[in-house]
């Protein structure tokens, strides 16, 4: 339906890319659907987004020809662009959209400038204590913005609203679940402690090469120890053979979608320090290692982690400096000190923001002037916070 008389208002999330985007935007789809609205989720081709998508449930998706820019890659960047521009703006033509919320990343840019043709109120979330190059662009074309650290508003030029501090949304699932169980829903021995490897929804190799050089000093010293080693599907065989090699109890996976399940079962993480990732690892008070990925944009993993380290809620390695003797050191210290782990898992609780999604939908909703008789749509149902039924736009 139009805008003027639409009982449905529908909205457009752009949240494409990395599961970063991606995930955070599910969060607040959710919470919009709750409160009676359509919402189409735009996402890029890449196989992480159309994996994560799968693995979320009856969320609907129209999958824009977007592909980021790097490599100099400014011909196809420029031809994805206009694309997916005009991709956006024919779907908008066809369903005039509300609002459009753009999570940052390459699928954001050109559904927000197809938007403003549409006449939509327009929003963004950033997620990274340095905002990325497409939201810094889209800041001035937006109504209003919405942060995930306090030290990303400077860095935001929104000229026609404000900038709001909310924390990044997580979906649902996400919070403090027994170890044990979820340990045994992923086959792992529900009382011997577990060390979660991950680098992110497509692995990282720097991860996986320092924890693989870091294994045969740990053989002795940590026989009781389980390891849950997200490899990304590039260095899964090496990753999975390395383990079995050292005789170690590893569950090695090249991707898994219940991420849940994997920091619910885990004693310590070592992880990139993607802002969704690190959302997440403050929601379930997950103790854990940060080793931000250095080739990120602008260095932001870097500040990310750096604010985590500094109010004792991670501990932040270096790449660049991490060696096997050091890491040993660092995980023995979590995993066997129990008053280290209580430490920091009360450091986390403020980097969790519960009512990060609500808060986004129901400024998007009172920003467009639907929020009024929605409420009367919404059914409640024990058990089923933030699921999505969405409807189909073709």
């Amino acid at each position: 339906m139009t805008r003027s008389g639409a009982q449905t208002p529908f909205v457009a999330i752009a949240c494409g890319g990395t599961g970063g985007h991606l995930f955070p935007g599910l969060a607040v789809a959710g919470q919009l659907a709750q409160r009676g609205c359509a919402v189409t989720l735009l996402v890029s081709p890449k196989e992480v987004d159309q994996k994560a998508v799968k693995a979320a449930g009856s969320a609907d998706v129209v999958t824009l020809p977007a592909v980021g820019l790097q490599n100099r890659n400014y011909l196809s960047f420029a031809h994805s662009f206009w694309q997916s521009w005009r991709a956006a703006r024919k779907l908008f033509k066809s369903r005039p959209p509300c609002a459009v919320l753009a999570m940052g990343g390459f699928t954001s840019a050109p559904p927000v400038l197809a938007a403003k043709k549409s006449g939509a109120k327009t929003f963004l979330h950033e997620s990274n204590v340095i905002p990325g190059r497409a939201n810094r662009l889209l800041a001035r074309y937006v109504d209003e913005a919405f942060i995930g650290f306090p030290g990303a508003a400077a860095r935001l030029r929104v000229p026609r609203g404000g900038v709001i501090h909310t924390g990044t949304p997580v979906r649902p699932q996400f919070q403090p679940r027994d170890a044990g169980t979820c340990r045994v829903a992923l086959g792992l021995d529900p009382h011997r402690p577990v060390i979660l490897v991950m680098g992110g929804s497509q692995g990282a190799s720097g991860i996986n090469e320092i924890i693989l050089a870091t294994l045969p000093l740990l053989v002795g010293r940590a026989p009781a120890w389980q390891w849950l080693h997200l490899s990304g599907a590039g260095h899964f065989e090496k990753v999975r053979e390395t383990y079995t090699r050292f005789g170690l109890s590893a569950v090695v996976r090249p991707f898994l979608a219940e991420m849940d399940l994997a920091l619910g079962a885990a004693t310590v993480a070592v992880s990139r320090a993607g802002a969704s990732s690190l959302a997440e690892i403050a929601a379930m008070r997950l103790p854990s290692l940060l080793v931000p990925f250095p080739a990120a944009a602008d260095n932001h993993q870097f500040h990310n982690a750096r604010a985590f380290e500094t109010t004792g809620a991670a501990r932040l390695v270096e790449q660049k400096n991490a060696t096997p003797g050091g890491m040993a050191a660092l995980l023995g210290e979590l995993v066997e000190n129990q008053a280290a782990r209580t430490a920091m898992q009360t450091a986390l609780a403020q980097w969790h923001a519960p009512q990060a999604a609500e808060q986004i939908a129901d400024t998007i909703l009172k920003t467009i002037g639907e929020r009024s008789g929605l409420t009367s749509h919404i059914e409640e149902k024990p058990g089923r916070r933030g699921e999505m039924n969405l409807k189909v736009v073709a």
